[in-house]
C-alpha cells in the first residue's frame, strides 16, 4: 500500500515534533544499563498474555522449512545436503547489491549475563567455567546431533518458539534454540506445556555482549530468526549484535528480519519527551523501540557479510471503524545469506 504524499508529509512533521524533546541523558544511560530489569518487569506483569502466537511465520519466511517440506512425512527428510542444493540453486548470486534507501520507508526483548547460569537445566551436564573458555566440544552441546538448527533471538515468552515446535514435532532431525535476556521470559517458555527440551533449548542471553558465549559452537545455524527485537536495542551496539550474529550460521544459512519501519503508527503516537535519539524512543514502561528504514537494514546486514536476498518494505493501513480512525503499520521485512564457499 503507497502513501500519499499528503500522508506522508503528514508523518514527517510529525515525528520532527515529537523528537523536539530529548530524554535528558543521564535517563538514557539508566534506560540503557537497566535494558533487562524493564524487560523483566514487562513480562513479570503481562506473563505470555501481550503478544499473539506468530502463525504467520511460516507464510513470511518458508526459509525455516526448506521449499517442498510441506508435509510431516516430508519434514523428517529434512538434512543440511537438502539445504546446500536448495540454496545453490535458489541463491546464487554471491554478492551483495547497492540498495538506495527510501525516503519512506511489536516489541519484543533482547539481557543479563548472570541469567546464563538459569539455562543448565536445558545443559547441565557443562562445567560453565569451561564453558566460558572457548568452542564446545561437539559431543556436549545442546541439539548436537540436530542437521537442522533454528535460533530466535528475543523469544520473549514463546509466540514464534511454540509454532515452530508444533509445525516440527514429528522431525527428530530439527533443533531451535531461543534466547532472551529478561530471565522472567525464559521462564515462561520453559514452563510452557509445549516446551520440549529434546527438540528446545531455551537460555538467557545477552546479544549485545560480544564476549558472551552461546551454548554452541559458531556456524552451525540454519536460520536465525531476528523478529522485532533489534529495535529494541541501542542503534550503536545494533551492528555489533548483526556482526555476531553472522557467525553463528553456516555458509548458506538465512537471517530472517522483520521489526518496525520508519513512520508506523508507533512511532507517530510517542509525545514530545520520548525521544532518546533520532527516531529512537522510550515507552512509559522503560522498554525501547527503533523505526527503521530500508537502506539501514541493507547497509547493517551486508556489513556483517550477508547477501541481501529479500528487502522491502510491508505498509498496511488498519480501520477502526466505529472510532473512524485510519491507522498505517510499516514493518521492514530482509532476508539474508551467509555466502557459499567458492567450488
Amino acid at each position: 500500500m503507497q502513501w500519499s504524499k499528503e500522508e506522508e508529509e503528514a508523518a514527517r512533521k510529525k515525528v520532527e515534533e515529537n523528537s523536539a524533546v530529548r530524554v535528558l541523558l543521564e535517563e538514557q544511560v539508566k534506560y540503557e544499563s537497566e535494558a533487562s530489569k524493564y524487560w523483566d518487569t514487562f513480562y513479570k506483569i503481562h506473563k505470555n498474555k501481550f503478544f499473539k502466537d506468530r502463525n504467520w511465520l511460516l507464510r513470511e519466511f518458508p526459509e525455516i522449512l526448506p521449499v517442498g517440506q510441506k508435509t510431516e512425512e516430508k519434514v523428517k527428510e529434512l538434512s543440511w545436503n537438502h539445504v546446500k542444493v536448495h540454496a545453490a540453486n535458489c541463491f546464487s548470486r554471491m554478492h551483495c547489491p547497492t540498495m538506495p534507501e527510501e525516503k519512506n520507508h511489536y516489541r519484543e526483548s533482547s539481557g543479563s549475563s548472570d541469567g546464563q547460569n538459569k539455562a543448565g537445566s536445558d545443559f547441565s551436564n557443562l562445567d560453565s567455567k569451561e564453558h566460558r573458555k572457548g568452542p564446545l566440544k561437539t559431543e556436549l552441546f545442546p541439539g548436537s546431533n540436530a542437521t537442522f538448527r533454528i535460533l530466535e533471538v528475543g523469544c520473549g515468552a514463546g509466540n514464534s518458539v511454540f509454532p515452530i515446535l508444533n509445525t516440527l514435532q514429528n522431525a527428530p532431525e530439527f533443533f531451535l534454540y531461543c534466547c532472551d535476556f529478561a530471565s522472567g521470559a525464559v521462564e515462561l517458555v520453559k514452563s510452557h506445556a509445549s516446551y520440549r527440551a529434546a527438540q528446545c533449548c531455551a537460555f538467557v542471553h545477552d546479544v549485545c555482549d560480544d564476549g558472551l558465549p552461546y551454548p554452541f559452537p559458531d556456524g552451525i545455524l540454519d536460520v536465525i530468526l531476528l523478529v522485532f527485537v533489534l529495535s529494541s536495542i541501542h542503534p550503536d551496539r545494533m551492528q555489533g549484535v548483526v556482526n555476531r550474529l553472522s557467525k553463528l550460521l553456516k555458509p548458506g544459512g538465512m537471517l530472517l528480519f522483520r521489526d518496525y519501519g520508519r513512520y508506523d503508527k508507533t512511532q507517530l503516537r510517542f509525545k514530545r519527551g520520548h525521544c532518546l535519539s533520532e527516531n529512537f524512543y522510550v515507552r512509559g514502561d522503560g522498554t525501547r523501540a527503533y523505526f527503521f528504514t530500508k537502506g539501514e537494514v541493507h547497509d547493517m546486514f551486508c556489513k556483517a557479510g550477508l547477501n541481501e536476498k529479500q528487502n522491502l518494505v510491508d505498509r498496511r493501513l488498519q480501520v477502526n471503524r466505529k472510532k473512524k480512525v485510519k491507522m498505517h503499520r510499516v514493518w521492514v521485512q530482509g532476508k539474508f545469506q551467509k555466502p557459499l564457499p567458492f567450488t
